[in-house]
């Protein structure tokens, strides 16, 4: 079924009994947090199974640039015909030659002509093309201040953290704790540094998803009965150079890229 937009249409399959045992103090409440992608409707214990049925993807999980890629594409092209794409270079840390302005997007060429068509070295997709359009477009070329920050912090991230924790560090924690060699492996594959000790974390990779937009990964591993964890960070610029949704974008790029990597190396949910 397609996305809901709100709670309320969530809240309207609920039997509004209020009886708690989902965790939540109301059938309303217990609706905005699967909107948050806090909860599932499986956590309802009395939700008919038509319903559970009608929401068999993830609530909340289907963004509407997912559902009407083909639709933002062709936007993004009319606004690329429209832009001198040899100033658009100089702003975002690319180069413009016949007629094509190129990026280092995790250290492959991703190119953009004056009709918006794209070339890639790398697969496209809706989680790389559309901050790489976002960027092109809107980026002010503010340089990183080397100041990192959690997806929380940057403007209007605080509404969305909860979905970027599921589909992005939770997602790729999982990922992490299964695949050992991850971490070097993405230095390798994708341009990537570790940092020692950054954060105080047990592992540290800093990626250049986009010229002037970091993203540095910090993974803690178990130890003395505490459970592994995994926090993504972006320089603090990354709003100025970046819509706040084309980072969550980023961010979920990036999972599906480590997901992929892991399972051509053998890896599966069952060995995490």
């Amino acid at each position: 079924m397609p996305a809901p937009k709100n709670a309320m249409e969530i809240f309207k399959y609920l039997d509004k009994s209020n009886c708690r045992e989902c965790g939540e103090k109301t059938c309303l409440a217990f609706a905005g947090a699967v909107f948050r992608g806090q909860k599932n409707i499986d956590d309802c214990p009395r939700i008919d199974r038509h319903v559970k049925e009608k929401f068999s993807t993830d609530v909340g999980d289907q963004t509407p640039l997912e559902e009407n890629w083909d639709a933002f594409l062709e936007a993004m092209r009319q606004q690329i015909a429209g832009l001198d794409l040899s100033a658009a270079a100089e702003r975002t840390g690319g180069h413009y030659k016949n007629g094509r302005l190129t990026l280092k997007i995790l250290g492959k060429d991703f190119s953009v002509d004056d009709h918006g068509q794209l070339y890639s070295d790398i697969h496209v997709n809706p989680w790389v093309a559309a901050p790489f359009f976002d960027y092109v477009i809107n980026a002010r070329g503010d340089a990183p201040t080397g100041h990192w920050v959690s997806f929380r912090e940057l403007k209007n991230g605080k509404d969305r953290y909860p979905l970027f924790q599921k589909r992005c560090e939770a997602a790729m924690k999982q990922v992490a704790d299964g695949y050992t060699d991850l971490f070097d492996d993405v230095v390798h594959l994708f341009s990537g540094r570790q940092v020692e000790r950054q954060f105080q974390s047990d592992i540290s990779v800093v990626l250049a998803p986009l010229p002037k937009v970091p993203v540095m990964i910090c993974y803690w591993r178990p130890d003395e009965g505490l459970g592994s964890s995994l926090n993504i960070f972006f320089d603090e610029t990354a709003d100025q150079n970046l819509d706040t949704g084309s980072v969550f974008s980023l961010g979920a790029g990036l999972t599906q890229m480590f997901q992929k990597l892991a399972l051509r190396h053998g890896f599966t949910e069952a060995s995490a």
